[in-house]
């Protein structure tokens, strides 16, 4: 099946196109992007053109920031094509409904992707928790901006959700293996003064869970959780990629990263049956936090 890509910047090109030359499903016949290239594959700088140019291609996946993605989303999807939206699925929930609603009356596919959700021990994870009750829970989510989007200022603008970028990765497994849904009970963000969107934020959940998001850590990173449970003690590290019970690795490896190829596969099975999957449960929970936030200022921010 033919794809486009739209947004050829840093993860587009880390993630989205080694995972579409790699992909028995996809080929990738077109790009749009106002400076980005991907060395012989056909380029728009205008995603009309490209849908009216190319009525081949029957599906697209979006890369571009979230705050502008909306009205790039609404024309694929009255192009009666096809939809993949790079997480998180847009600005605000009420446009990712409006566009769920949309792809629905046009007869079409959208998927609302969280890669991390792919990442290989999370399934593991989710059959373990079946039946348990959770007593606690701990998320430690810290990475460096500087490293994963160097210079992108857009992540520090109002909707650009800044930590919770790389947060609602976190969230995106929580929200799919506990065996109860987590609402959030309280936050502190903490906002550089020059900037529009927080940098480190404290979360606290119910069944006893709390997470920890920092974008300031610099060398080894750390994306990691653990549960406490009347069965014993699951742990998920190195972003759900290994898997840990009562100490004990079980499953899964520190370098093997398979996410990407997996919701390109995902993404094939979708438009295949002609179904859609538009799961907004961690951005709902994103939005709980600037809702219930407590803002603190902190140091100025500068890449």
């Amino acid at each position: 099946m033919k794809i486009a890509l739209v947004g050829i910047g840093k993860i587009a090109l880390d993630q989205h196109v080694p995972a579409l030359e790699a992909s028995p499903d996809w080929e990738l016949a077109a790009t749009v992007s106002r400076h980005g290239r991907v060395d012989g594959i056909e380029a728009f700088t205008d995603i009309q053109a490209m849908l009216d140019a190319r009525p081949d291609i029957e599906t697209v996946s979006l890369c571009l920031p979230p705050v502008p993605r909306f009205d790039a989303a609404q024309a694929v999807l009255r192009a009666g094509r096809h939809l993949m939206l790079e997480k998180p699925p847009g600005a605000t929930l009420a446009e990712v409904h409006a566009l769920a609603d949309l792809a629905q009356a046009q007869g079409v596919t959208i998927f609302a992707t969280w890669h991390s959700r792919m990442a290989m021990a999370v399934a593991a994870a989710k059959d373990w928790l079946a039946g348990k009750t959770i007593h606690e829970g701990r998320i430690t989510w810290r990475e460096d901006v500087r490293k994963w989007h160097p210079g992108q200022d857009w992540i520090f603008e109002a909707g650009g959700m800044g930590v919770f970028d790389p947060g609602i990765n976190a969230l995106s497994i929580l929200t799919e293996i506990l065996p109860e849904p987590v609402r959030l009970l309280s936050a502190d963000l903490d906002f550089p003064a020059n900037r529009q969107a927080p940098i480190a934020a404290r979360l606290q959940f119910s069944q006893g869970i709390s997470a920890d998001f920092d974008f300031r850590q610099e060398g080894p990173q750390t994306w990691d959780m653990e549960f406490q449970t009347d069965g014993g003690t699951i742990a998920l590290r190195m972003g759900g990629n290994r898997l840990e019970i009562d100490g004990r690795h079980v499953r899964g490896a520190d370098d093997i990263m398979g996410e990407y190829p997996a919701l390109y596969a995902h993404m094939a099975r979708l438009v295949a049956a002609g179904n859609s999957d538009a799961d907004l449960a961690p951005m709902v929970l994103v939005a709980d936090a600037f809702t219930l936030g407590r803002r603190n200022s902190v140091a100025d921010f500068h890449f």
